[in-house]
């Protein structure tokens, strides 16, 4: 599995992409890319399919905050931010302009390993359970979610969305109606809550809406349970 991931890292400070590379090529995987800045990265994901994205926060030529968003316009990837800023607000920045997880510097590398390896768990398991659910579709009328397909269609047309937002919504649609605490839904798709608050469940979950709602300030199939977490609902809400 390690040796066809395909990873991009992306940090200006040149021993901090040799230490991740090093140990990256340690824990089996070879297909690593390395950029020190945002318009560098976006010129490799112009040529080249990445499953993971390391990117720093702090660029020479932007912010990574603020290349993210371009970042999403090309690709799909699983992105997991690098930083310095530790305040709730920048976490919810990160999280809210695309990124998937992150983690505060100074670091551990093989912290970076052990996000990178749970994802690929997490995805396996996706890849799996879809390999077994021939042609699986969880149909809401508005939207439909084709996990054999990996794919999202709203009103008939296909929607990007970022791995971790569409494993949220796929979770949800495999358990409709049932209310669900954020820590729940961050130990069943994240994987583990000891590093995550409990904020990154609500920016995806504001994230999914505003793919699959028509008015996501007024939600008609991801509800919030007051007090209690969110459901996914089928039909119209009374």
């Amino acid at each position: 599995m390690n040796e066809n991931t395909t990873i991009l890292i992306v940090d200006d400070e040149k021993a901090i992409v040799k230490m991740l590379e090093m140990m990256l090529k340690k824990e089996g995987f070879h297909a690593i890319y390395t950029a020190h800045t945002g318009k560098d990265a976006l010129a490799i994901l112009n040529k080249n399919q990445i499953d993971i994205i390391i990117l720093d926060v702090m660029l020479p030529d932007g912010s990574g905050f603020d290349f993210c968003p371009k970042i999403r316009e090309l690709s799909t990837a699983y992105i997991l931010f690098l930083t310095a800023r530790v305040s709730d607000l920048d976490v919810l920045t990160g999280f809210a302009t695309g990124g998937d997880d992150y983690v505060t510097k100074p670091f551990n590398p093989l912290e970076v390993a052990a996000r990178i390896k749970a994802f690929l768990r997490r995805n396996s398991k996706v890849v799996i359970q879809t390999n077994e659910a021939i042609s699986k579709k969880y149909d809401f009328d508005r939207f439909l979610l084709d996990e054999s397909a990996g794919e999202l269609f709203v009103n008939g047309e296909s929607v990007p969305c970022p791995t971790q937002v569409y494993m949220l919504l796929l979770y949800l649609c495999k358990h409709p109606n049932i209310v669900f605490s954020k820590s729940a839904l961050l130990e069943a798709v994240w994987g583990y809550d000891n590093y995550v608050d409990e904020n990154t469940v609500s920016v995806h979950i504001r994230r999914i809406r505003e793919r699959i709602e028509e008015d996501p300030s007024n939600p008609r199939y991801l509800l919030t349970v007051r007090g209690l977490g969110y459901k996914l609902v089928k039909g119209t809400r009374l």
